[in-house]
């Protein structure tokens, strides 16, 4: 069997600068996976670049999902082959329901129409099943939405795109020990057998409620190591030490930074399908 995403001696450059150098990493169904490493490792990159992000030019190496090759492959289409992200920091997208944005993206990531009578009654057993209030599908794409809000948002939408390889970008940043408890039961509702989860983190407190069945830590874009959840629990009490890396690891999440990834480029054109995201 195909594994759902295989990255093959990736290396990926931005602005002229390579970011990840010869990755190559295999998911498969059924299992929870951590990406971790310190900040610049380019754990960000990589999930963008899965994504295809325009920004990031694959300089050598091939992405496949589900055996098919889609390292020259738009987004929309990467969402069709059952890739999803969940953003670090959400966007607001003032003037559009949540209801109305999930029921568009699921028309467009499954190719098929349904009614708004059939996507209501499918949305609110999501919300149902994460105890998402019903008035929450009206309102605004993350307008006046708390941290957890958000993240929560992010979690749903997964749920309704149903996705094969969910990768969840930092979901622990900026939540309190409340709001990541209740997170994290949103990502075991996401677990199936036929699925995949990747969470990237900086850090260990998520961990805590999600045991991941295989850790790969990555350093200056390159894969240094991949072991067992006993791997994440080294790091948690040493750091990346082992690695070459002194930085102290436990930081407030709101002033965790990928240092290569900071957002101070030109905004994306229009037409671009991150226009809103990036």
């Amino acid at each position: 069997m195909d594994p759902l995403l295989h990255i093959k001696n990736l290396t990926v450059s931005i602005e002229d600068k390579n970011i990840l150098k010869d990755v190559s990493l295999e998911i498969e169904p059924g299992k929870i996976y951590a990406l971790m490493g310190p900040n610049g490792s380019g754990k960000s990159t990589l999930s963008k670049t899965v994504m295809g992000h325009p920004k990031y030019k694959v300089e050598s190496g091939q992405i496949f999902a589900g055996g098919e090759d889609i390292t020259a492959a738009g987004p929309d289409d990467r969402a069709k082959q059952g890739l999803f992200l969940s953003f670090q920091y959400p966007k607001t997208i003032p003037g559009v329901s949540l209801s109305n944005f999930l029921r568009s993206a699921y028309k467009s990531v499954k190719s098929e129409e349904i009614r708004v009578f059939d996507f209501k009654k499918k949305l609110k057993d999501k919300m149902e099943t994460l105890s998402i209030p019903e008035y929450f599908a009206d309102r605004h794409v993350n307008e006046g939405f708390s941290g957890g809000e958000k993240k929560k948002a992010e979690i749903l939408q997964a749920m309704i795109l149903d996705p094969k390889v969910i990768i969840m970008d930092e979901t622990d940043s900026g939540l309190d020990v409340d709001a990541l408890k209740i997170v994290a039961e949103g990502v075991k509702k996401l677990q199936t057998p036929d699925k995949a989860i990747i969470l990237i983190t900086h850090y260990f407190k998520i961990l805590e409620y999600l045991t991941p069945d295989v850790v790969f830590v990555l350093k200056d874009g390159e894969l240094v190591e991949t072991g067992g959840s006993e791997l994440a629990k080294e790091i948690e009490q040493n750091g990346f030490q082992k690695f070459g890396v002194t930085e102290v690891v436990e930081q407030p999440a709101t002033e965790v930074v990928e240092k290569n990834e900071e957002e101070k480029s030109e905004p994306e054109e229009p037409s671009s399908p991150f226009a809103m995201i990036d």
